[in-house]
Protein backbone atom coordinates (compact mmCIF):
# COMPACT_ATOMS: atom_id res chain seq x y z
CA UNK A 1 0.00 0.00 0.00
CA UNK A 2 1.21 3.51 -0.50
CA UNK A 3 0.59 7.01 0.14
CA UNK A 4 -0.90 9.40 -3.40
CA UNK A 5 -0.78 12.89 -3.50
CA UNK A 6 -2.72 14.14 -6.06
CA UNK A 7 -2.12 17.50 -6.45
CA UNK A 8 -4.69 20.05 -8.55
CA UNK A 9 -8.21 20.36 -7.43
CA UNK A 10 -10.26 20.85 -10.72
CA UNK A 11 -12.23 18.34 -12.97
CA UNK A 12 -9.71 15.72 -13.40
CA UNK A 13 -7.96 15.99 -9.90
CA UNK A 14 -11.61 15.46 -8.13
CA UNK A 15 -12.01 12.32 -9.98
CA UNK A 16 -8.27 11.16 -9.69
CA UNK A 17 -9.24 11.48 -5.71
CA UNK A 18 -13.06 9.82 -5.88
CA UNK A 19 -11.68 7.04 -8.16
CA UNK A 20 -8.29 6.48 -5.61
CA UNK A 21 -10.41 6.45 -2.92
CA UNK A 22 -12.10 3.13 -4.19
CA UNK A 23 -9.19 1.60 -3.85
CA UNK A 24 -7.78 1.39 -0.14
CA UNK A 25 -6.09 -2.12 -0.90
CA UNK A 26 -3.84 0.36 -3.05
CA UNK A 27 -4.03 3.29 -1.71
CA UNK A 28 -3.87 3.92 2.11
CA UNK A 29 -4.13 7.29 2.22
CA UNK A 30 -5.37 9.84 -0.33
CA UNK A 31 -4.14 13.24 -0.52
CA UNK A 32 -5.51 16.16 -2.57
CA UNK A 33 -3.59 19.48 -2.19
CA UNK A 34 -4.38 22.37 -4.08
CA UNK A 35 -3.56 26.41 -3.84
CA UNK A 36 -7.37 26.95 -3.08
CA UNK A 37 -7.85 24.44 -0.42
CA UNK A 38 -12.03 25.33 -0.36
CA UNK A 39 -11.90 23.26 -3.67
CA UNK A 40 -10.29 20.64 -1.90
CA UNK A 41 -12.92 20.95 0.72
CA UNK A 42 -15.69 20.37 -2.35
CA UNK A 43 -14.59 17.55 -3.51
CA UNK A 44 -13.57 15.69 -0.02
CA UNK A 45 -17.23 16.40 1.33
CA UNK A 46 -18.62 14.24 -1.49
CA UNK A 47 -16.20 10.96 -1.33
CA UNK A 48 -17.30 9.11 1.11
CA UNK A 49 -13.96 7.49 2.25
CA UNK A 50 -12.36 10.31 4.55
CA UNK A 51 -9.07 11.75 2.72
CA UNK A 52 -6.54 14.33 3.44
CA UNK A 53 -6.46 17.92 1.96
CA UNK A 54 -3.84 20.52 1.78
CA UNK A 55 -2.76 23.49 0.50
CA UNK A 56 0.06 24.52 -2.16
CA UNK A 57 1.46 26.29 -4.73
CA UNK A 58 2.73 24.04 -7.07
CA UNK A 59 4.88 27.10 -9.24
CA UNK A 60 7.26 26.60 -5.34
CA UNK A 61 9.20 23.97 -5.69
CA UNK A 62 10.12 24.35 -1.65
CA UNK A 63 6.29 24.09 -1.07
CA UNK A 64 6.19 21.34 -3.13
CA UNK A 65 9.01 19.18 -1.29
CA UNK A 66 7.57 20.49 2.25
CA UNK A 67 4.03 19.14 1.38
CA UNK A 68 5.51 15.72 -0.16
CA UNK A 69 7.61 15.13 3.38
CA UNK A 70 4.64 16.34 5.62
CA UNK A 71 2.63 13.71 3.94
CA UNK A 72 4.89 11.00 3.34
CA UNK A 73 4.08 10.80 -0.17
CA UNK A 74 4.89 7.55 -1.94
CA UNK A 75 3.77 9.10 -5.53
CA UNK A 76 2.25 12.39 -6.98
CA UNK A 77 -0.34 12.33 -9.45
CA UNK A 78 -0.20 15.72 -10.85
CA UNK A 79 -3.61 17.29 -11.74
CA UNK A 80 -2.63 20.37 -12.41
CA UNK A 81 -1.85 22.94 -15.11
CA UNK A 82 0.81 21.73 -17.74
CA UNK A 83 3.18 24.94 -16.60
CA UNK A 84 3.92 23.31 -13.29
CA UNK A 85 4.76 19.72 -14.52
CA UNK A 86 8.67 20.84 -14.39
CA UNK A 87 8.65 22.02 -11.01
CA UNK A 88 6.49 18.90 -9.28
CA UNK A 89 9.26 16.92 -10.72
CA UNK A 90 11.83 18.45 -9.43
CA UNK A 91 9.88 18.50 -6.38
CA UNK A 92 9.90 13.96 -6.80
CA UNK A 93 13.54 14.30 -7.80
CA UNK A 94 14.10 16.01 -4.20
CA UNK A 95 12.30 13.80 -2.20
CA UNK A 96 12.93 10.25 -4.31
CA UNK A 97 8.59 9.58 -4.76
CA UNK A 98 7.24 8.66 -8.29
CA UNK A 99 5.60 11.24 -10.55
CA UNK A 100 2.85 10.67 -13.37
CA UNK A 101 0.87 13.50 -15.12
CA UNK A 102 -1.60 14.18 -17.88
CA UNK A 103 -0.50 16.88 -20.05
CA UNK A 104 3.05 17.27 -21.39
CA UNK A 105 4.94 20.76 -20.34
CA UNK A 106 4.38 24.08 -21.71
CA UNK A 107 5.68 27.53 -21.06
CA UNK A 108 3.06 29.74 -19.83
CA UNK A 109 4.66 32.61 -22.34
CA UNK A 110 5.13 30.44 -25.49
CA UNK A 111 1.79 28.53 -26.42
CA UNK A 112 4.11 25.24 -27.99
CA UNK A 113 3.85 22.48 -25.75
CA UNK A 114 6.40 19.46 -26.60
CA UNK A 115 7.80 16.80 -24.56
CA UNK A 116 11.63 17.17 -24.57
CA UNK A 117 11.77 19.62 -21.44
CA UNK A 118 10.28 16.09 -19.50
CA UNK A 119 12.50 13.63 -21.30
CA UNK A 120 15.49 15.40 -20.47
CA UNK A 121 14.78 14.32 -17.12
CA UNK A 122 15.32 10.87 -18.06
CA UNK A 123 19.14 9.54 -16.61
CA UNK A 124 17.83 12.23 -13.54
CA UNK A 125 15.14 10.09 -12.61
CA UNK A 126 17.06 7.19 -13.51
CA UNK A 127 19.90 7.83 -10.83
CA UNK A 128 17.34 8.56 -8.06
CA UNK A 129 15.44 5.31 -8.90
CA UNK A 130 12.57 6.73 -9.56
CA UNK A 131 9.55 6.43 -12.40
CA UNK A 132 7.87 9.28 -14.25
CA UNK A 133 5.02 8.07 -16.24
CA UNK A 134 3.53 11.08 -18.56
CA UNK A 135 0.84 11.44 -19.99
CA UNK A 136 -1.39 8.85 -18.46
CA UNK A 137 -5.04 10.37 -18.90
CA UNK A 138 -7.24 9.48 -21.97
CA UNK A 139 -5.37 11.13 -24.72
CA UNK A 140 -2.67 11.33 -24.35
CA UNK A 141 -2.75 7.83 -22.02
CA UNK A 142 -5.07 5.95 -23.00
CA UNK A 143 -5.10 6.42 -26.51
CA UNK A 144 -1.17 5.37 -26.43
CA UNK A 145 -1.98 1.83 -25.35
CA UNK A 146 -4.84 1.59 -27.50
CA UNK A 147 -1.55 1.73 -29.99
CA UNK A 148 0.28 -0.44 -27.73
CA UNK A 149 -1.92 -2.98 -27.70
CA UNK A 150 -2.45 -3.24 -31.30
CA UNK A 151 1.25 -3.39 -31.89
CA UNK A 152 1.35 -5.91 -29.89
CA UNK A 153 -2.20 -8.20 -29.90
CA UNK A 154 -3.59 -7.15 -33.55
CA UNK A 155 -0.97 -6.04 -36.32
CA UNK A 156 2.53 -7.10 -37.63
CA UNK A 157 3.09 -3.82 -38.63
CA UNK A 158 1.36 -0.44 -38.37
CA UNK A 159 1.39 1.70 -41.39
CA UNK A 160 -1.12 5.07 -39.74
CA UNK A 161 -2.74 6.36 -37.07
CA UNK A 162 -5.75 7.99 -36.85
CA UNK A 163 -7.03 9.62 -32.81
CA UNK A 164 -10.16 10.62 -32.88
CA UNK A 165 -11.97 12.54 -30.28
CA UNK A 166 -15.58 13.08 -30.23
CA UNK A 167 -18.07 14.98 -27.61
CA UNK A 168 -21.10 14.29 -28.86
CA UNK A 169 -22.42 16.13 -25.60
CA UNK A 170 -24.25 19.25 -24.91
CA UNK A 171 -24.10 21.61 -22.01
CA UNK A 172 -25.95 24.64 -20.86
CA UNK A 173 -23.86 27.25 -21.96
CA UNK A 174 -23.71 29.08 -25.06
CA UNK A 175 -19.53 28.82 -25.23
CA UNK A 176 -17.48 26.71 -22.23
CA UNK A 177 -14.54 24.31 -22.66
CA UNK A 178 -14.43 21.13 -21.09
CA UNK A 179 -10.98 21.88 -19.32
CA UNK A 180 -9.31 24.85 -18.34
CA UNK A 181 -9.92 27.33 -20.91
CA UNK A 182 -6.57 28.57 -20.59
CA UNK A 183 -5.11 25.47 -22.03
CA UNK A 184 -7.94 24.74 -24.44
CA UNK A 185 -7.61 27.73 -26.17
CA UNK A 186 -3.99 27.77 -26.73
CA UNK A 187 -4.33 23.98 -27.72
CA UNK A 188 -6.85 24.41 -30.81
CA UNK A 189 -5.50 27.91 -31.85
CA UNK A 190 -2.07 26.81 -32.56
CA UNK A 191 -0.92 25.74 -35.98
CA UNK A 192 -1.86 21.98 -36.55
CA UNK A 193 0.90 19.48 -37.23
CA UNK A 194 0.81 15.71 -38.22
CA UNK A 195 3.61 13.22 -39.11
CA UNK A 196 3.93 11.71 -42.45
CA UNK A 197 6.98 9.45 -43.74
CA UNK A 198 9.08 10.81 -41.29
CA UNK A 199 8.57 14.26 -41.31
CA UNK A 200 6.13 16.85 -39.54
CA UNK A 201 3.72 18.74 -41.40
CA UNK A 202 2.21 21.82 -40.74
CA UNK A 203 -0.98 23.39 -41.62
CA UNK A 204 -3.22 26.22 -40.12
CA UNK A 205 -4.84 25.78 -37.29
CA UNK A 206 -8.04 23.72 -37.19
CA UNK A 207 -8.11 24.44 -41.44
CA UNK A 208 -8.12 20.65 -42.41
CA UNK A 209 -11.42 18.09 -41.59
CA UNK A 210 -13.14 15.33 -42.66
CA UNK A 211 -16.42 12.94 -41.54
CA UNK A 212 -16.39 10.27 -39.20
CA UNK A 213 -18.89 8.25 -38.00
CA UNK A 214 -18.38 7.77 -34.41
CA UNK A 215 -20.15 4.43 -32.60
CA UNK A 216 -22.74 5.46 -30.30
CA UNK A 217 -22.73 9.36 -31.63
CA UNK A 218 -22.88 9.25 -35.25
CA UNK A 219 -21.40 10.65 -38.52
CA UNK A 220 -19.48 14.45 -37.03
CA UNK A 221 -16.71 16.61 -38.71
CA UNK A 222 -13.79 16.50 -37.14
CA UNK A 223 -11.02 18.86 -37.73
CA UNK A 224 -7.08 18.17 -37.61
CA UNK A 225 -5.04 19.47 -34.75
CA UNK A 226 -1.65 19.08 -33.27
CA UNK A 227 -1.68 16.78 -29.90
CA UNK A 228 1.26 15.51 -27.71
CA UNK A 229 1.10 11.63 -28.12
CA UNK A 230 2.04 12.42 -31.56
CA UNK A 231 4.96 13.60 -30.63
CA UNK A 232 5.68 10.08 -28.20
CA UNK A 233 4.35 7.90 -30.77
CA UNK A 234 6.28 8.96 -33.83
CA UNK A 235 9.36 8.04 -31.45
CA UNK A 236 7.90 4.63 -30.12
CA UNK A 237 5.76 3.22 -32.65
CA UNK A 238 8.34 1.18 -34.89
CA UNK A 239 8.21 2.17 -38.55
CA UNK A 240 5.12 3.94 -38.43
CA UNK A 241 4.45 6.36 -41.36
CA UNK A 242 1.13 8.81 -40.66
CA UNK A 243 0.50 9.77 -37.02
CA UNK A 244 -2.64 12.55 -37.12
CA UNK A 245 -4.86 13.68 -33.93
CA UNK A 246 -8.55 15.04 -34.90
CA UNK A 247 -11.11 16.59 -32.63
CA UNK A 248 -14.70 17.25 -33.08
CA UNK A 249 -16.04 21.17 -32.62
CA UNK A 250 -19.71 22.25 -32.42
CA UNK A 251 -20.54 24.85 -35.11
CA UNK A 252 -21.27 27.36 -32.30
CA UNK A 253 -18.29 26.73 -30.29
CA UNK A 254 -15.96 27.55 -33.68
CA UNK A 255 -18.09 30.69 -33.76
CA UNK A 256 -17.35 32.10 -30.53
CA UNK A 257 -13.57 31.01 -31.16
CA UNK A 258 -13.22 33.13 -34.18
CA UNK A 259 -14.88 36.14 -32.78
CA UNK A 260 -12.92 36.22 -29.94
CA UNK A 261 -9.62 35.70 -31.95
CA UNK A 262 -10.79 38.72 -33.87
CA UNK A 263 -11.19 41.11 -30.75
CA UNK A 264 -7.74 39.46 -29.75
CA UNK A 265 -9.38 37.64 -26.26
CA UNK A 266 -7.33 34.64 -26.92
CA UNK A 267 -4.10 37.02 -26.97
CA UNK A 268 -1.37 35.14 -24.23
CA UNK A 269 1.19 38.17 -24.67
CA UNK A 270 0.25 41.14 -21.41
CA UNK A 271 -1.60 44.35 -22.76
CA UNK A 272 -1.91 47.62 -20.83
CA UNK A 273 -5.24 48.58 -19.27
CA UNK A 274 -5.85 51.08 -17.19
CA UNK A 275 -2.00 51.16 -16.26
CA UNK A 276 -2.02 47.80 -15.15
CA UNK A 277 -0.53 44.47 -17.14
CA UNK A 278 -3.67 42.28 -18.59
CA UNK A 279 -3.25 39.15 -20.22
CA UNK A 280 -6.40 38.68 -22.59
CA UNK A 281 -6.72 34.87 -22.47
CA UNK A 282 -6.17 34.74 -18.42
CA UNK A 283 -9.19 37.43 -18.20
CA UNK A 284 -11.43 35.65 -20.45
CA UNK A 285 -10.82 32.60 -18.33
CA UNK A 286 -12.15 34.29 -15.69
CA UNK A 287 -15.22 34.93 -17.43
CA UNK A 288 -16.29 31.50 -18.68
CA UNK A 289 -17.83 28.61 -17.25
CA UNK A 290 -15.61 26.20 -14.62
CA UNK A 291 -15.22 23.57 -16.68
CA UNK A 292 -15.48 21.45 -13.31
CA UNK A 293 -18.86 22.66 -12.80
CA UNK A 294 -20.58 21.28 -16.35
CA UNK A 295 -21.18 18.30 -15.72
CA UNK A 296 -24.49 18.43 -14.23
CA UNK A 297 -27.02 18.41 -16.98
CA UNK A 298 -24.89 17.45 -19.07
CA UNK A 299 -26.12 15.23 -21.63
CA UNK A 300 -24.51 13.34 -24.46
CA UNK A 301 -21.63 10.67 -25.08
CA UNK A 302 -18.05 11.25 -26.04
CA UNK A 303 -16.46 8.69 -28.24
CA UNK A 304 -12.75 8.74 -28.40
CA UNK A 305 -10.27 5.87 -30.26
CA UNK A 306 -7.23 5.38 -32.53
CA UNK A 307 -8.06 4.32 -36.11
CA UNK A 308 -5.58 2.41 -37.11
CA UNK A 309 -4.38 0.90 -40.67
CA UNK A 310 -1.65 -2.02 -40.52
CA UNK A 311 -0.48 -5.39 -42.00
CA UNK A 312 -1.19 -9.11 -40.80
CA UNK A 313 -0.10 -11.96 -43.07
CA UNK A 314 0.51 -9.36 -45.45
CA UNK A 315 -3.00 -8.46 -45.79
CA UNK A 316 -4.01 -4.60 -44.97
CA UNK A 317 -6.39 -4.00 -42.15
CA UNK A 318 -8.25 -1.21 -40.70
CA UNK A 319 -8.75 -1.48 -36.94
CA UNK A 320 -11.17 0.65 -34.54
CA UNK A 321 -10.06 0.44 -31.49
CA UNK A 322 -12.49 2.98 -28.61
CA UNK A 323 -14.22 3.80 -26.18
CA UNK A 324 -17.80 5.42 -25.25
CA UNK A 325 -17.77 7.11 -21.91
CA UNK A 326 -21.99 8.72 -21.04
CA UNK A 327 -21.72 12.47 -19.47
CA UNK A 328 -24.89 11.54 -17.39
CA UNK A 329 -23.45 7.93 -15.89
CA UNK A 330 -20.15 9.95 -15.15
CA UNK A 331 -21.77 12.66 -13.39
CA UNK A 332 -23.45 10.24 -11.52
CA UNK A 333 -20.77 8.01 -10.03
CA UNK A 334 -18.05 10.85 -10.02
CA UNK A 335 -19.81 14.30 -10.16
CA UNK A 336 -17.79 15.38 -13.32
CA UNK A 337 -18.70 15.44 -16.78
CA UNK A 338 -17.22 12.59 -19.55
CA UNK A 339 -13.92 14.43 -20.11
CA UNK A 340 -12.75 15.10 -17.18
CA UNK A 341 -13.69 11.30 -15.99
CA UNK A 342 -12.06 9.54 -19.14
CA UNK A 343 -8.84 11.11 -17.62
CA UNK A 344 -8.99 11.00 -14.38
CA UNK A 345 -9.37 7.06 -14.12
CA UNK A 346 -7.02 6.28 -16.29
CA UNK A 347 -4.66 8.23 -13.87
CA UNK A 348 -5.70 6.40 -11.31
CA UNK A 349 -5.21 3.43 -12.80
CA UNK A 350 -1.79 4.19 -13.81
CA UNK A 351 -0.74 5.45 -10.12
CA UNK A 352 -2.14 1.99 -8.89
CA UNK A 353 0.18 0.04 -11.64
CA UNK A 354 3.35 2.04 -10.35
CA UNK A 355 2.10 1.74 -6.62
CA UNK A 356 1.62 -1.94 -6.84
CA UNK A 357 4.77 -2.66 -8.64
CA UNK A 358 3.15 -3.92 -11.93
CA UNK A 359 4.78 -1.05 -13.83
CA UNK A 360 8.23 -0.71 -12.45
CA UNK A 361 11.10 1.27 -14.19
CA UNK A 362 13.32 3.82 -13.48
CA UNK A 363 13.74 6.93 -15.58
CA UNK A 364 10.87 9.10 -17.61
CA UNK A 365 8.66 7.06 -19.48
CA UNK A 366 5.28 7.49 -21.78
CA UNK A 367 2.33 5.10 -21.61
CA UNK A 368 3.05 2.75 -24.81
CA UNK A 369 6.30 2.28 -23.58
CA UNK A 370 4.82 -0.06 -20.88
CA UNK A 371 3.13 -3.34 -21.35
CA UNK A 372 -0.52 -2.48 -21.96
CA UNK A 373 -2.01 -5.26 -21.01
CA UNK A 374 -2.48 -4.53 -17.04
CA UNK A 375 -4.53 -1.11 -18.24
CA UNK A 376 -6.69 -2.35 -20.83
CA UNK A 377 -7.75 -4.86 -18.07
CA UNK A 378 -8.53 -2.59 -15.81
CA UNK A 379 -10.18 0.17 -17.63
CA UNK A 380 -13.34 -2.05 -17.80
CA UNK A 381 -13.30 -2.61 -14.31
CA UNK A 382 -13.09 1.12 -13.03
CA UNK A 383 -16.05 2.52 -15.44
CA UNK A 384 -14.43 2.69 -18.63
CA UNK A 385 -14.81 -0.58 -21.07
CA UNK A 386 -13.59 -0.53 -24.58
CA UNK A 387 -14.43 -2.15 -27.98
CA UNK A 388 -11.55 -3.01 -30.89
CA UNK A 389 -13.13 -4.23 -34.36
CA UNK A 390 -11.93 -4.32 -37.78
CA UNK A 391 -13.45 -2.05 -40.59
CA UNK A 392 -14.30 -2.61 -44.40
Amino acid sequence: MGRVLIIGAGGVGGVVATKCAEVPEVFSEVVLASRTIEKCERIRSRIVRPIEIAEVDADDVHQLVDLVEEVSADLIVNAALPYQDLTIMEACLATGVDYLDTANYEPRDEAKFCYRRQWDYHSRFQERGIMALLGCGFDPGVTNAFCAHASKHVFDEIDGIDILDCNGGVHRHPFATNFNPEINIREVTAPGRYYQDGRWIEVDPLSVSKTFDFPGIGVREVRLLYHEELESLAKNIPNVGRLRFWMTFSDEYLTHLRVLQNVGMTRIDPIIYEGRQVVPLMFLKALLPDPAGLGEGYQGKTCIGCLIDGKIDGDAKRYFIYNICDHAEAYQEASAQAVHYTTGVPAMIGAMLISTGVWRREGVFNVEELDPDPLMELLPKFGLPWTGEFMD
